[in-house]
């Protein structure tokens, strides 16, 4: 019995086992042919060489030596990192003080990588960046000359050399320029007569309209920037928006004319209005887009008229290209819509433009600050295939992964931050070529270079033997353990020739019918024959002439195939004796359908699958209840009263009409017996309850048992009936009076408040009545004294 159970728990074990390998092995499911196949399966996937390895040749390492290829036949190359140049981050103390050329400063730590990637394996290195002290910048001020700028320029005038000034904690090495923009000279923007050409503020004094033009290239003579732009004049349009963008662009795509030094460069622009974007350049009549080239000549940009506007993307790509970073000193008014536009723009900042040259270094300074204080590295495109990832490592102990892996914030001078990086290919991208790729902090110039070497062979494809006698007497090179057939050869060992067969019949053999796989997609055809696949649960198997058949497919209940109880065969189950259905999960044995009658399923329904399927109004397990069945309850009282209480419509008939009932009898309702069909509960001619439980025996009596309790209504009481309908009435009759006395009440107060009311506004007149005239005269003597 032991060694039974030994047996059983070891079969078990084996068979969850091939199940978790067939989950999680796709080094066999892939079916690969060669070692750069199975290698570029996954980092988990090795390839056997030995010549004589029967099983699959590509297989995790584990199931590979347990199916006992030696240790010197497993293939399974490994990527790696390799640093070619890694020059250390500048630290002015150490590494020459003050006397540093801008290329002989570091910030960005390694310089050139080497990375050998092999598929689905990541290689990480580390990059570091510190922002270094005293690092050179160049400032190019680009401004809207138009004539609301007039008091701005003033203030512009005294920048260079104050700038220089509150700068030179920053940097001592500051290079400062100057260029001015307005308009394109096309209608609608500009007014084209003449007199306004030359002079579009007439009768104000104007210089004549342009596009854009370098005043200064970027110099570190400061006086020289303060006497150049002292000769500026403000100019005019008709419209609003300007030409800014026609600006940006020449300003940081010239970058010769302009002097641009591979140093942190700065692009302050200036205005008091909107701009000009792609599209705006149709209404006078300018349909080609911005090439994104350099067009000055002698300073002034000459294909104003001829291309349309720059678009934001090409602003955000040529402005990162050439690691400058924008400054937006703007007015009030049009705050909100150059923020907007500093959002879409990386390592841009938008300031409030000062009546005060003071407030307007203080801008250029803190809006500097703000963005040397955020590293955020950037990246060429990447091949098709390979990814990157990027972990943050900030000052604090701050950590960031996916986008926030990119940067770092709140960055002083000196500090060090640290990035890891995490590169992948999946499989092997541009046929193996080697490619590179670069990283870059935005607006710093400096960069690493990444070389991209892909891992597509296995090292024993250098040891091919050519024509080798165990390829069909020298059909191909046996290479890895396996033949890679030449030009024209077909099959496992190059058996078969292209000329031999055509190969469109070639796969017209392997096809069932023209509308099908070659080979029902699961096998290769090899010379006109299919190859099944291999399954990782070696129990699998396709067969088949066209490996249409298999032996795993088939219908599954219980979770287990064939139910337990068959074969599976070609895709369907061959079932065990006693059971049937598409997933031999029915039992043809009819036990389980016999009633407490030993009838099937009490002769109410038939017995399916072990399961009965009662008929209707029938329910339960052997169809022995049947709750909705009031009519047999009725149909079966009469013989139940006749029978045990000698009344009823059948009293007369009973003996007749109700032979075949047995009558058992029965205290209460609560003695009755579980019901096998019904229990009932009906009225007789007392219009009392009777209670009674009935079925039908195998001699087709019907066995009934009967309560010999019933429920019967009792008289009304009449006394109190009598009783509660007079009380009620005098109840009702006081209630009457007693609302009538209410109103009357209610109605006379309320006549008498009438009357009062009436009568305290009654007022009658006491005075003389003006028309009536005595008839008595009186007559006073003037010299009556009264005595």
């Amino acid at each position: 019995m032991k060694m039974k159970l030994l047996l059983l728990s070891a079969l078990l074990g084996f068979v969850f086992h091939v199940g978790a390998k067939t989950d999680s092995n796709p080094c066999i499911s892939a079916n690969a042919k060669t070692c750069g196949e199975c290698i570029q399966i996954g980092p988990q996937c090795v390839w056997c060489k030995d010549p004589d390895f029967k099983p699959s040749r590509c297989d995790d390492i584990e199931s590979m030596a347990k199916a006992g290829c030696t240790a010197d036949g497993v293939e399974n190359p490994r990527g790696a990192v390799t640093i070619d140049k890694n020059k250390p981050v500048t630290n002015r103390k150490t590494d020459g003080g003050q006397n540093l050329r801008p290329d002989e400063i570091t910030q960005i730590q390694p310089q050139k990588v080497t990375l050998n990637l092999r598929s689905g394996e990541a290689q990480k290195f580390t990059l570091k960046f510190k922002r270094a002290e005293d690092y050179p910048i160049d400032l190019y001020f680009l401004m809207d000359l138009s004539h609301s700028m007039v008091s701005n320029l003033e203030n512009v005038k005294k920048l260079g050399t104050e700038l220089a000034n509150e700068m030179k904690d920053i940097t001592k090495d500051l290079h400062i320029g100057f260029g001015s923009f307005l308009e394109k000279l096309v209608m609608p923007y500009i007014l084209m007569t003449p007199k306004y050409l030359k002079n579009p503020c007439f009768p104000s004094d104007c210089t004549a309209p342009f596009s854009y033009k370098n005043v200064l290239s970027l110099t570190d003579n400061h006086g020289l920037f303060t006497q150049e732009v002292s000769k500026q004049k403000t100019s005019g349009n008709l419209d609003a928006p300007e030409a800014g963008f026609d600006a940006i662009m020449q300003a940081a795509v010239c970058t010769d004319v302009i002097g641009w030094r591979n140093v942190t460069r700065l692009l302050v622009f200036s205005t008091d209005a909107g701009f000009h974007l792609a599209g705006d350049g149709k209404l006078g009549g300018i349909v080609r887009p911005n090439d994104g080239k350099c067009h000055l000549d002698n300073n002034m940009y000459t294909m104003s008229n001829y291309f349309d506007y720059p678009t934001i993307s090409q602003l955000v790509d040529t402005l990162s290209g050439n690691n400058i970073q924008t400054i937006f000193a703007v007015t009030e008014e049009i705050r909100e819509i150059y923020q907007e536009l500093s959002a879409l723009i990386p390592k841009s900042a938008v300031g409030i433009l000062s009546t005060s040259s003071s407030n307007v270094i203080k801008l250029i300074i803190d809006a500097y600050n703000s963005l040397s204080s955020e590293v955020i590295l950037e990246n060429s495109k990447l091949p098709d295939g390979v990814s990157i990832s990027y972990v943050s490592h900030c000052k604090n102990g701050v950590s960031g992964t996916g986008d926030n892996g990119r940067k770092c914030s709140n960055i002083s001078i000196g500090d060090e931050v640290l990035f890891d990086i995490e590169i992948t290919a999946k499989g092997c991208p541009s046929k193996g070529k080697p490619e590179t790729i670069k990283i870059k902090p935005l607006g710093f110039s400096e960069e690493v270079e990444i070389l991209l070497n892909y891992i597509c062979e296995c090292e024993c494809h250098k040891d091919g033997i050519k024509n080798s006698p165990k390829c069909s007497g020298g059909q191909g090179t046996l290479e890895c353990g396996v033949c890679r057939c030449n030009e024209g050869r077909l099959g496992r060992l190059c058996e078969c020739s292209h000329d031999e067969v055509l190969a469109d019949d070639l796969d017209a053999y392997c096809r069932m019918n023209n509308g099908t796989e070659v080979c029902s997609n699961n096998g290769e055809c090899v010379c006109g024959t299919c190859e099944c696949k291999k399954r990782d649960n070696p129990e699998e198997r396709y067969s088949g002439k066209f490996c249409e058949c298999d032996n795993f497919s088939c219908d599954r209940s219980n979770n287990k195939l064939c139910g337990g109880h068959g074969r599976c065969e070609c895709k369907k189950c061959i079932c065990d004796a006693n059971y049937t259905g598409s997933a031999c999960d029915c039992p043809l044995d009819t036990a389980t359908c016999l009633a407490s009658t030993n009838e099937i399923c009490n002769g109410r329904g038939k017995c399916e699958c072990g399961v009965c399927k009662c008929d209707e109004n029938y329910e339960g397990p052997t169809c022995e209840i049947c709750p909705t069945c009031p009519r047999i309850c009725t149909e079966r009282k009469d013989c139940v009263e006749c029978r045990h209480f000698g009344t009823g419509s059948k009293q007369k008939t009973c003996e007749e009409d109700c032979k075949s009932y047995s009558i058992k009898k029965v205290k209460t309702k609560e003695d009755l017996p579980p019901p096998n069909i019904n229990h009932c509960k009906e009225r007789d001619v007392d219009d009392c309850w009777i209670f009674f439980t009935s079925s039908i025996e195998k001699d087709g009596s019907i066995q009934v048992y009967v309560a010999e309790n019933r429920e019967c209504p009792s008289g009304p009481d009449i006394i109190p009936i009598v009783a509660g309908v007079v009380a009620g009435i005098v109840l009702i009759g006081l209630a009457l009076l007693l609302i009538w006395k209410l109103l009357m009440v209610i109605h006379d107060r309320r006549e008498f408040d009438k009357f009062e009311k009436e009568k305290n506004n009654a007022k009658w007149d006491t005075g003389e009545n003006p028309i009536y005239k005595s008839a008595v005269t009186t007559v006073v003597n003037p010299r009556y004294e009264g005595k």
